[in-house]
């Protein structure tokens, strides 16, 4: 998929959560560690655990451990959710401007979401643990699809929430999954580089920007709509 930046004339701006919005490193390596341990696994290491962040948590067990039994899978979810449903909002920070950031487009006009393989209600009261409760204006998270990330379904489920076609929408994402998700919605595409993803990872996938803070979204729109015909 090509897409012309002359004819990107975005309503909706929809974002993923961990590592684009908010720092969730902490987080997610006590959870996955607490869930390998109390399998009787070793723990993984740091840095494979933030790569695997962006998958559903059956495929994070298989990408950490090669195991792809369903019934294990299944229990690596259970014990993890436990753990974040106690740990993980206070665990997790917005990065710094965000909030802001996101006041400042809603103010704009934009309407605004987040879809993310993280579930609805862990986002839900993350936002609330830090004061930014209500600062979009939905959520699409992993209990509410039956195919997550790089399938379509989350960004097609927050259009029709959002009543946008994809070709109104922008979708700004830190991992390649994100973009992958992106080019099979035929949504323009984003990529932010405030995760462990590098630059050459997005280079085969279609995007109309590269950011390295979503801070940097307002200055690139304002960019592109230089182009608009």
């Amino acid at each position: 998929m090509s897409i012309d930046p002359a004819q990107t004339r975005p309503r909706a701006l929809l974002f993923d959560f961990d590592f684009t919005l908010a720092e969730s490193s902490a987080g997610a390596i006590e959870c996955v560690n607490h869930a390998l341990v109390q399998l009787g696994l070793p723990a993984a290491e740091k840095e494979a655990i933030r790569r695997c962040v962006a998958y559903p948590l059956p495929e994070v067990l298989a990408r950490l451990t090669g195991i792809e039994d369903p019934q294990i899978g299944e229990l690596f979810a259970q014990f993890f959710i436990r753990r974040a449903d106690e740990v993980m909002a206070p665990l997790t920070t917005l990065f710094p401007g965000i909030a802001e950031t996101l006041a400042q487009l809603r103010a704009s006009g934009y309407l605004l979401g987040i879809v993310s393989t993280k579930y609805r209600y862990r986002i839900e009261t993350i936002l609330a643990h830090h004061g930014a409760h209500g600062v979009v204006d939905v959520i699409v998270g992993g209990e509410d699809v039956r195919e997550h990330k790089p399938a379509p379904e989350p960004l097609w489920r927050a259009f029709s929430k959002l009543q946008v076609a994809a070709e109104e929408a922008i979708y700004c994402g830190d991992h390649p999954v994100d973009g992958q998700a992106a080019e099979a919605a035929g949504v323009p595409f984003v990529a932010v580089l405030s995760g462990p993803s590098q630059a050459v990872e997005f280079a085969q996938l279609p995007r109309i920007g590269m950011v390295k803070s979503v801070r940097e979204i307002p200055a690139l729109l304002s960019e592109l709509a230089k182009n608009c015909v």
